[in-house]
């Protein structure tokens, strides 16, 4: 358990945020070559990274396990690891009812005809 904690504490500590950090700090987290921190300055200097969605999406190369890897050795997006993103929206399960239709009255129908 303390092992963990360590580890944890440790990989906070190390934290490199992709939004702000320097190439060399970038460069520095275990799975980022010169073409994926190319890759990821690139996109950045466009907007910034939203969460962890948006840095897969549009740094090419970043799957969920790459980005999984990435997490792990201590970059961070918007100062949070992959999976402490909340859904941005949340889908709610509703179960469906139908809705009975409207009676079509013959003398209403013929009366829109005419018009």
């Amino acid at each position: 358990m303390i092992g963990v904690l360590l580890l944890l504490a440790s990989a906070g500590a190390n934290a490199v945020e992709a939004n702000r950090a320097s190439a060399s700090d970038l460069d520095a987290i275990k799975g980022i070559g010169p073409v994926m921190l190319e890759r990821i300055v690139a996109a950045r200097q466009q907007r910034p990274f939203a969460n962890w969605s948006d840095f897969s999406n549009r740094v090419r190369g970043v799957g969920p396990t790459t980005a999984a890897r990435l997490s792990a050795n201590g970059l961070r997006v918007n100062g949070k690891a992959l999976g402490q993103d909340a859904p941005t929206n949340p889908v709610r399960w509703q179960p469906m009812v139908p809705q009975p239709l409207e009676p079509v009255h013959p003398a209403s129908a013929a009366t829109k005809a005419q018009n």
